[in-house]
């Protein structure tokens, strides 16, 4: 079955029904919403400017999660036997805010920690980020998009001072007459955006993809460059080396605009096509032939997703391909440029307003003098009253039940349990844990292990901002009512900050009060919402940030006279290849990589309940090339075990030729034995704590067949179980 024949939207009126949008990936596709009989229906809503009224399945089917039987309608609270029961809502806050108060008296105010989302709505990011640091006082704030965007995001402030994903619209793309995408398998996990790489296609352009993988967006380009996990920067710098060889680069802007490029043309000189094919396993023949598309496009986009990010070195690999797009002169310039394709639905806001341990709202780091003190203005709070840095999202999970780490924990819009690395050893932490509390819809696999679990409000039962992967900021608006019991996530934070006598600072009688709160909070400041409001957002049908005052525009391009820099000229970084973290050996002697599958959504807490998606992929498959399959005794359909040095998960085999020969492919949507992320590298890169997800060597062994399980991830208990 195609993506395409999967695309197949429900029709429904426009009038009538609620225009908000998917609850999914950081495209945030426009929608229309409504009630027919019993069903809620959704569609595409062809007036917003991003999907053009496309949907992938998962946006389809996103309605089907509202009502299910087993979504969580009461607080949870664990009972004298260690059982979670239903329990009144005061009684839940009030446990959690006692075994806050208590945690933190019998160790210091760190103690208590918070781990947030990259789906929260901006509203939620940042007064999610003051509750930790107003009514907690703890500096042990982060977020599960830590484990997205971070490397990318640090590599586009190193460049060029400031981070937005993709800093012009997607409209952009069809217009660029080469484009290379590093390790971003579009077409699965964001369908709607490949109408622009068909368009761009259409209109004679090239498409370059780089993915160990021949994934179904290769399927689409013009050339495929299938490197060794691990790899990015020798590819990056052997490409850069031929330009430079050829006489390729753009040396008016590099003068003019640039500065680093001779420090960075002596480093690449080294990597000579045999040598880059020597370490990556790509052929000099494709190196010179990407090398060739872009260097003779009259425009061009580098595009970065998790592939090249998500390892100990994501940075670098990020910041090799920013000096090919500076080189070739594309940054700031029409139809071309560099982006880095966010993932989580707002994982661009997510990280602007306050939701990372280093970060104060409008994008400012949290040990700027000046951000501290008007963040202290807004908050009417002494600034000495702000905390400082606090632990990144690992970092902060490893510390959980240690010495002079986080003992007590709040989790709000995250399944840490199925997407962080090594998660067997995560797993040993959170049961260390003091007192844990989680806000979701379901009982996830997280919130099993819970003291307290709070029924959250659906993405589409109440209102907010999101960011998407373009910095456009859209209002999602409520469609329909909460469940009974089910309160929203700001409920719970308010209600939890008044409980810790904080009341007087999280008291709103709006989402939109918080709004313009943040708007005040982030203005001059380096994501600067403050001329963004809810009738602009809705007049327009999304605003780019930075937008500095109600009469601008928004900025839809960035770059074009510029860059926010000190010296005001876009950085080039010196770049040498580093081996992954980990190596293989003759006890792992496979690299494993992994990633998302269509039908899926990151820890599978939504999607998995899901009976249309979960008929496309069911359970996890391990993607083994014939060859290797030959050497272990595979045959199709198999269950094996992937071991690490860390675990093992029990997997299906799929045996196909569209995965190098010492490669392994595995999605990370489930959890348990089936998680793909008991096998991952909790290595970090050094400046974005981002862990080496995409990396980690393994080996293969066949598996026994497993024993009758039943599966109880949405079920819980009362006494009288």
């Amino acid at each position: 079955m195609t993506v395409t024949e999967l695309n197949i939207p429900k029709p429904i009126a426009a009038h009538g029904a609620t225009a908000t949008h998917c609850p999914y990936c950081a495209l945030q596709c426009g929608m229309l919403m409504a009630k027919s009989g019993d069903e809620y229906v959704v569609n595409g809503d062809p007036a917003f400017p991003v999907n053009n009224g496309g949907l992938c399945i998962k946006g389809a089917t996103c309605a089907d999660t509202l009502e299910l039987p087993d979504r969580l309608r009461s607080p949870l609270v664990r009972n004298g036997r260690g059982i979670l029961q239903p329990a009144e809502w005061d009684a839940a806050l009030t446990r959690i805010a006692v075994a806050f108060r208590a945690t933190q008296t019998k160790y210091d105010r760190h103690a208590v920690g918070v781990f947030g989302g990259g789906s929260l709505t901006n509203e939620k990011a940042y007064l999610l980020g003051k509750f930790a640091r107003v009514a907690l006082g703890t500096s042990n704030i982060d977020y599960n998009g830590r484990f997205c965007m971070s490397s990318g995001a640090a590599a586009g402030i190193k460049a060029f001072g400031v981070d937005r994903g993709l800093p012009f619209p997607v409209q952009d793309i069809p217009h660029a007459r080469a484009v290379l995408l590093a390790g971003s398998n579009v077409a699965e996990t964001m369908p709607p955006l490949m109408q622009y790489f068909s368009a761009q296609r259409n209109r004679g352009g090239k498409l370059i993809v780089v993915d160990p993988r021949q994934s179904v967006t290769t399927q689409s380009a013009d050339l495929h460059l299938a490197p060794i996990p691990g790899t990015d920067s020798a590819i990056a710098n052997g490409i850069l080396h031929i330009l430079i060889r050829n006489g390729a680069v753009d040396m008016d802007y590099i003068r003019s605009r640039t500065e680093g490029f001779e420090e960075v043309k002596s480093a690449v000189a080294t990597y000579w096509p045999e040598r880059a094919e020597r370490i990556t396993g790509v052929p000099e023949k494709l190196l010179v032939e990407a090398a060739g598309l872009l260097g003779t496009a009259a425009s061009a986009m580098i595009l970065t997703g998790r592939g090249p990010e998500q390892q100990s070195h994501g940075v670098d690999n990020a910041l090799a391909y920013i000096n090919i797009a500076l080189a070739l002169g594309l940054v700031g310039k029409p139809n071309s440029g560099y982006g880095c394709l966010t993932g989580q639905g707002n994982g661009q806001g997510g990280r602007e307003h306050g939701q990372k341990a280093d970060q104060l709202p409008g994008y400012r780091r949290i040990d700027d003098p000046e951000a501290r003190r008007h963040l202290a203005s807004v908050w009417g709070v002494a600034e000495s009253e702000i905390p400082g840095p606090g632990k990144s999202a690992y970092e902060m999970l490893d510390s959980l039940g240690r010495a002079g780490g986080v003992r007590a924990l709040m989790i709000m819009g995250s399944n840490v349990m199925v997407s962080a690395p090594n998660s067997l050893h995560i797993e040993e932490r959170i049961k260390s844990l003091d007192f844990l509390a989680v806000a979701d819809f379901f009982r996830s696999e997280t919130a099993s292990l819970a003291d307290v679990v709070l029924p959250s409000a659906a993405w589409a039962e109440e209102d907010g901002t999101m960011t998407n992967l373009e910095g456009r900021v859209i209002l999602r608006r409520r469609a329909v009512t909460p469940p009974a019991g089910v309160r929203t996530d700001i409920e719970m934070i308010c209600g939890l900050a008044a409980l810790l006598g904080k009341q007087e600072s999280f008291s709103y009688s709006s989402t939109r009060d918080i709004f313009n709160e943040l708007r005040r909070a982030s203005e001059k400041g380096v994501a600067d919402y403050s001329g963004i409001t809810y009738e602009k957002i809705a007049a327009t049908g999304g605003v780019f940030w930075p937008c500095p005052s109600e009469e601008h525009p928004g900025t839809p391009r960035m770059f074009l006279d510029k860059f926010p820099t000190t010296t005001g000229r876009a950085r080039f970084h010196t770049i040498c290849h580093q081996a992954p973290a980990e190596q293989t050996s003759s006890d792992y002697p496979l690299w494993l990589t992994t990633g998302r599958v269509l039908a899926q959504y990151q820890s599978g807490t939504q999607t998995r309940r899901v009976g249309a998606l979960n008929e496309l992929a069911p359970e996890p498959v391990a993607e083994v090339n014939p060859a290797a399959a030959r050497r272990y005794g595979l045959a199709d359909g198999d269950s094996v075990l992937l071991k690490s040095r860390r675990g093992s998960a029990r997997l299906k085999v799929k045996i196909t030729r569209t995965i190098r020969e010492d490669t392994v492919f595995a999605p990370f949507h489930w959890g348990e034995e089936k998680s793909a992320n008991r096998l991952t590298n909790p290595a970090l890169d050094p400046t974005s704590k981002m862990p080496e997800f995409k990396v980690c060597s393994v080996r293969i062994e066949k598996a026994e067949s497993p024993r009758q399980q039943t599966d109880l991830g949405g079920v819980w208990w009362t006494e009288n179980d």
